[in-house]
């Protein structure tokens, strides 16, 4: 049974990105970086060392674009049920001037909470921090990644 979600506990880790491919892609550019450096210090197998460089770089942009191309997606497909979901509790579209990380935190407001909140977070500017933090009954996202 999934735990009650809240402020404290919504963040998420998935440990074989987090604790295993980021932390190995920047061991393999550090060790690759001092390989360079042994190599043109020594004079030998610098075009090696140079290639296995530019792997590991490609390594670190691959591991983090597996990462950051999925949340921006994600952050889409919120906003678009935010906006339904505005719209059925209020008959009006989302206000225009809340930015995409105050909708993103608008997420986790109750239905009852949900309008007034938006209107706040445009009227006071708050933050999508600010917005979580203000949210009384929390409305548990459990599908992000």
């Amino acid at each position: 049974m999934l735990q009650g979600q809240n402020y404290n506990n919504h963040r998420k880790f998935d440990p074989k990105f987090h604790f295993v491919m980021a932390p190995l892609s920047f061991i393999v550019l550090v060790g690759t970086i001092i390989m360079v450096f042994g190599a043109v210090q020594s004079g030998e197998n610098i075009w090696l060392s140079i290639l296995s460089l530019l792997m590991s770089i490609v390594l670190v942009l691959a591991v983090l674009l597996v990462r950051v191309y999925p949340l921006r997606v994600q952050d889409r497909v919120i906003r678009a049920e935010q906006q339904l979901r505005h719209y059925v509790l209020t008959g009006q579209l989302l206000d225009p001037r809340l930015t995409l990380k105050q909708i993103v935190g608008l997420r986790f407001a109750s239905d009852a909470e949900f309008p007034e909140l938006s209107k706040q977070a445009v009227k006071e500017n708050l933050t999508s921090e600010q917005i979580k933090r203000a949210i009384k009954e929390w409305n548990g996202d459990y599908n992000r990644i």
